[in-house]
């Protein structure tokens, strides 16, 4: 497994793919990440240690993913993270967190206090019954306004079998109208019974091709694009 890599064209920056605890919420439907996980606390602060070694600061960007939300690493590798952060002058830390962690978002700001902290958060969608009832996501809000109160980037999926082009495209719109950048992540079949709809992700592809040229917002074509989570001997 892969868990260091560079992003060099859209937004420069490092990111490290880490262990955590267990997922707080873990029903996803279509996750299979987290399993990518480790209850033993000693073990992951070391193997994490390790990681955060390959980081040079050259982008003077960091981000960190692991397969739940930054609330479930370890403080240890929290402290890690920060001291590196300063020895290498890095001015803006990205960090993922579940959506139920929104009114907590400030207590990694203060712990970094000086770092610009930008965090991530997986909508998948704005459809409120496909993400919750099919994608048994387990995110209610109240509006695409209240979610860009608390993040700077979301995520959004496409190409699943059971939505449509116009949920799609309603997502499309809130993410540009409401949210400073986007990740777009094409379904890739997994070892979940979720599967994805070839036809609507070549739809999406000869729909949508301006976000290619658009700063702000990452499209990946395969789970692995930004160069983690893939085998080393791939």
């Amino acid at each position: 497994m892969i868990r260091y890599s560079r992003i060099l064209e859209k937004n420069p920056r490092e990111i490290v793919l880490l262990k955590s605890r267990p997922c707080t919420w873990g029903r996803c439907f279509f996750c299979d990440y987290i399993e990518d996980n480790c209850k033993d606390e000693l073990a992951m602060i070391e193997f994490n240690r390790e990681v955060l070694k390959n980081i040079t600061g050259e982008f003077k960007k960091l981000e960190i993913i692991n397969s739940a939300s930054v609330f479930e690493l370890p403080k240890e590798s929290l402290q890690d993270i920060k001291d590196i952060v300063l020895e290498k002058g890095i001015s803006e830390i990205y960090f993922e967190s579940y959506y139920s962690y929104h009114n907590r978002l400030q207590e990694i700001r203060d712990y970094f206090l000086g770092i610009n902290v930008k965090f991530k958060c997986g909508i998948e969608t704005f459809d409120d019954e496909f993400r919750n009832k099919y994608l048994k996501k387990g995110v209610i809000f109240n509006s695409p306004e209240e979610v860009a109160g608390y993040f700077d980037t979301i995520c959004l999926l496409v190409g699943i079998k059971g939505q449509t082009k116009e949920m799609i495209s309603n997502d499309i719109d809130i993410l540009l109208k409401y949210f400073e950048r986007g990740c777009i992540n094409i379904f890739v079949n997994n070892t979940t019974p979720v599967k994805a709809d070839p036809e609507l992700i070549a739809w999406f592809r000869d729909e949508y091709s301006c976000l290619d040229k658009m700063e702000n917002i990452e499209v990946l074509w395969n789970n692995t694009d930004f160069g983690v989570g893939e085998s080393d001997e791939d």
